[in-house]
């Protein structure tokens, strides 16, 4: 049975003023084409989605959730995947005591490198110590309780995970963005549903 997997949805406000919950396209189809079943779920009652969801995405945005910080203790706690995707990767880090700074030249919807720590589960899933991933993020984070398994040149931590766990990995670039024609991309998600489908 394909896994079910808990996309933690932002919290916004809609053009005419209504609050809203939103999840990104691109990361519901990569679970798909990875083998998983994607679900939208709330960060403000996470409780009922512990028993029926396999794995879950922290997805990106612009601001730090409190919320999210303690169903990160949580599903770590429990040894439940978690796949944290630019400020879902800052959100993974802060809960383990990280700070958060500005990065002004990682936004400018390019392509820079990172290199992967070859002792890291990121490696063994992709296999290759240099990666070219999609710069689009505005802020980063220093000295988190987790192991830092990637960087880019200019040491900016790119990956961070607890390799302890089933999978808890974070990442501060989107590879749900570059899943049709990236390999490494597509190697990262399927891992996490086979994970989740254990």
């Amino acid at each position: 049975m394909k896994p079910l997997i808990g996309i933690i949805m932002r919290s916004s406000i809609s053009p005419k003023g209504h609050k809203i919950k939103y999840l990104y396209d691109d990361i519901e189809y990569a679970i798909i084409k990875s083998g998983g079943i994607p679900l939208g779920i709330p960060n403000d009652n996470i409780m009922p989605y512990l028993d029926i969801c396999q794995g879950f995405i922290l997805e990106g945005g612009d601001t730090v959730d409190d919320e999210n910080l303690q169903i990160i203790k949580l599903l770590h706690e429990r040894n439940i995947p978690l796949l944290g995707i630019c400020l879902g990767m800052q959100e993974m880090a802060i809960a383990f005591n990280a700070k958060e700074k500005s990065v002004s030249n990682h936004l400018n919807n390019d392509y820079h490198e990172v290199t992967i720590d070859k002792e890291s589960l990121l490696y063994k899933i992709i296999g290759t110590t240099k990666i070219l991933v999609n710069s689009r993020h505005k802020s980063a984070v220093d000295n988190p309780n987790l192991n830092i398994s990637a960087l880019s040149n200019d040491h900016v931590i790119e990956a961070i995970e607890d390799s302890k766990q089933k999978f808890f990995i974070g990442l501060e670039w989107h590879p749900e963005n570059m899943y049709t024609y990236d390999l490494n991309s597509r190697k990262i998600f399927d891992y996490f549903i086979k994970m989740c489908n254990d």
